[in-house]
């Protein structure tokens, strides 16, 4: 009886010996549970504006879906405080934007074309331990924007043209737009455009950027190109012909080794169904008359999307 139960018990250590080395050899990756969901929690975060928001409870939901634990830390900043909680663990998963992050990264990387950036951007992300998922076809650049009366006015077309008015020029834009190459240092080194003045507010060209530039607190705004509050108030986005603010597709990144292959699949069938159109339109449930939380439209379009697991 003892020889018998000696060997079971020996077999019994070694197959629970090898779970416990399995699930250490890559403790962030999802493991199926008897229901074919997965076990490990995956944090995914967004920067501080609603566009971000968005797309991060996107992801969020559609990982949740799929058997993942998630953990979400929306409205975590900029760059600046996004990329290095990246690179220490301390959120897994994030959308951003494919032409400032290789920016951001490599200040000298070449932007001149979307093929160009997405060529390069991989490597950069390497060099931080981040990778990037495939990038969707949706687009939101920054932009130079004046209202209509402002336009009218001094005759705007371009962001050159506000050269000859640097003097009377207030500026609003997020904080790191002050330093950032293609914020105000970009804008002067293409365009010899300085404003007088420089207004930080950090809602990411969001309600508080606006109101600025209606109220006519500042004279000019970095606004994104998908924000409704353009075609709601008549604002006009001055034309970049020197392409200061290059092509800013929306990428996922996240943490280099955080996300399993079925992660991954997951989240490259949103960027596969993401156009700039699909983002305006969530932009306007949230942001518009209807006023629909995040995370609720992420759910819609979603479904809509068949992208929800039954």
């Amino acid at each position: 009886m003892t020889k018998m139960k000696l060997p079971l018990f020996a077999a019994l250590s070694m197959v629970a010996g090898s779970l416990v080395l399995a699930g250490c050899s890559n403790p962030t990756a999802a493991n199926p549970n008897e229901d074919g969901a997965s076990s490990g929690t995956l944090t995914v975060s967004s920067a501080n504006f609603p566009e971000s928001e968005i797309i991060g409870n996107l992801y969020a939901e559609a990982l949740k879906s799929d058997g993942y634990t998630v953990e979400t830390k929306f409205n975590i900043g900029s760059r600046e405080a996004y990329i290095p909680a990246l690179a220490d663990g301390s959120i897994d998963l994030i959308p951003d934007y494919t032409g400032n992050l290789l920016l951001f990264i490599d200040p000298s990387a070449d932007v001149s074309t979307p093929a160009a950036i997405l060529s390069a951007l991989p490597k950069a992300l390497e060099s931080k331990s981040l990778s990037m998922l495939t990038a969707a076809e949706a687009e939101d650049k920054d932009a130079v924007v004046v209202t209509r009366a402002t336009a009218e006015k001094w005759k705007l077309t371009s962001i050159a043209d506000l050269a000859a008015h640097n003097d009377e020029v207030v500026m609003a834009g997020p904080p790191e737009f002050k330093k950032r190459a293609v914020g105000l240092p970009g804008l002067e080194k293409n365009y010899g455009f300085v404003p007088s003045k420089f207004e930080p507010i950090s809602d990411g060209g969001g309600p508080a950027t606006v109101k600025a530039l209606l109220d006519g607190k500042v004279t000019a705004a970095n606004i994104f190109t998908t924000s409704t509050a353009i075609p709601a108030n008549d604002l006009v986005v001055l034309e970049d012909p020197k392409n200061n603010f290059p092509a800013q597709q929306v990428v996922p990144v996240a943490a280099a080794g955080k996300l399993d292959e079925g992660a991954q699949k997951a989240i490259d069938a949103i960027s596969a169904k993401l156009s700039t159109s699909e983002l305006i339109k969530l932009n306007e449930q949230v942001s518009g008359d209807a006023k629909v939380e995040p995370q609720q439209a992420a759910i819609t379009w979603l479904t809509d999307q068949g992208l929800l697991s039954k």
